[in-house]
């Protein structure tokens, strides 16, 4: 995952300031949800955008949201008003890029991002994490999505490595040893 410059700083203040992974994960998970919020909306987007709109104003919008989806931590509320007011909000990927990155390292966690041909049931989603987690011992977090172009199997993206157990792989390097 590629961090933007301006985002460290932001998820850096953030974990300094909660004071816990945990609670920093808290904020995280809570911004999350607010950013969905956001980019769901163009029309918000472009307030946050929009410097004729004063910042009081933008900050009472965005706590109006935070209230209506349930984002009650006083904390992450001071977080999204030093986001408004620097003029972050439509930047706030990049910064949960950066903040999902140093909760992971502080966690020993790493993403797993896992394409399979069909959906895996949660018995085989536990089953790989527990394969991936032996092999990298670190907790892993999967994301996992279907693609039915691998016609079978799973192929898992952890950092720069990937497993390719799709079908569509092994017959790819078939042809690529006939060659």
């Amino acid at each position: 995952m590629i961090v933007r410059r301006f985002a460290r700083p932001y998820a850096k203040a953030i974990m300094d300031t909660a004071g816990s992974t945990e609670k920093a994960d808290e904020i995280r998970a809570d911004l999350s949800r607010l950013n969905e919020v956001r980019k769901s909306s163009e029309e918000l987007r472009d307030v946050f955008a929009n410097p004729g709109i004063d910042a009081d104003s933008k900050v009472a919008i965005a706590n109006s949201i935070a209230e209506r989806i349930s984002i009650s931590g006083i904390m992450t509320r001071k977080v999204i008003e030093v986001l408004v007011r620097n003029h972050r909000m439509n930047d706030l990927d990049g910064i949960l890029d950066a903040l999902t990155s140093y909760v992971n390292e502080a966690t020993n966690t790493v993403v797993a991002e896992v394409s399979s041909a069909h959906e895996l049931s949660k018995e085989e989603q536990e089953s790989l994490r527990r394969t991936l987690e032996k092999k990298f011992a670190k907790r892993v977090e999967m994301r996992v999505k279907t693609d039915p172009a691998l016609l079978g199997g799973f192929v898992a993206r952890v950092g720069s490595e990937i497993f390719d157990a799709s079908v569509a792989g092994k017959i790819e390097r078939f042809r690529t040893s006939l060659s």
